[in-house]
């Protein structure tokens, strides 16, 4: 299928359900990458998916993008731009909107899928917005509460379903972040998986069956 001219590069994979407007899973790549990334994981997932892969909108020197910077200050330490995250936050809702429009998606069956900073966006979008997705794929990323829209827990978040997974040696992301959402999700009544698998900052084949088996169903 040929992408449309929307407001954030993407490419795509076509559904193969053609009589009725198809499920989306839209996914979010990881600091310093693009949406080739993810991608590669698109011919084994569910057909019945439109798969739009989206490249963030910061590019990086010499190559790659970022939803927001990440600072590293001899005083401060590591930090995120959350101003930029926020931006993105709002830049990714509206892409999905486009998307659902221009591709003739289901607008009511909408997966999120990230790694990494693509998860801390997920999370970011689904928990502010939970009126327009109904599943997260979190895998290696965390829940910045300083990017979510405010009174964000005001909301219904009961529909959602959350598959979150880290890596117990991950050196990027600290377990111990990622460890955090099962009790703020649990808080907001979301229906969620938490795995972690012995490996870094990274998706082992373990963990990709994992999320492909939660996935069934899910379209």
């Amino acid at each position: 299928m040929t992408t449309a001219p929307l407001s954030l590069e993407h490419i795509i994979r076509p559904s193969i359900i053609n009589d009725k407007k198809p499920p989306v899973l839209f996914m979010f790549h990881g600091y310093g990458s693009n949406e080739e990334d993810l991608f590669s994981f698109a011919s084994e997932l569910q057909e019945e998916f439109c798969i739009i892969s989206v490249r963030a909108p910061y590019p990086m020197q010499p190559f790659g993008h970022a939803w927001y910077a990440i600072n590293f200050d001899a005083d401060n330490g590591k930090w995120s731009d959350d101003e930029q995250a926020i931006r993105s936050r709002e830049a990714i809702v509206a892409f999905i909107d486009e998307a659902c429009i221009a591709y003739g998606l289901d607008n009511t069956n909408i997966t999120l899928l990230g790694f990494s900073q693509g998860t801390i966006l997920s999370y970011a979008v689904g928990l502010s917005y939970p009126e327009k997705i109904k599943n997260i794929v979190a895998l290696s990323g965390y829940i910045n509460e300083h990017i979510l829209l405010k009174n964000y827990e005001a909301k219904a978040h009961q529909h959602l379903n959350v598959y979150a997974s880290h890596g117990q040696v991950d050196q990027v992301i600290p377990p111990e972040w990622a460890q955090r959402a099962p009790a703020l999700l649990q808080s907001l009544q979301i229906r969620h998986v938490y795995e972690e698998y012995p490996v870094g900052h990274g998706v082992s084949p373990q963990n990709f069956y994992a999320f492909k088996k939660w996935l069934d169903g899910k379209f």
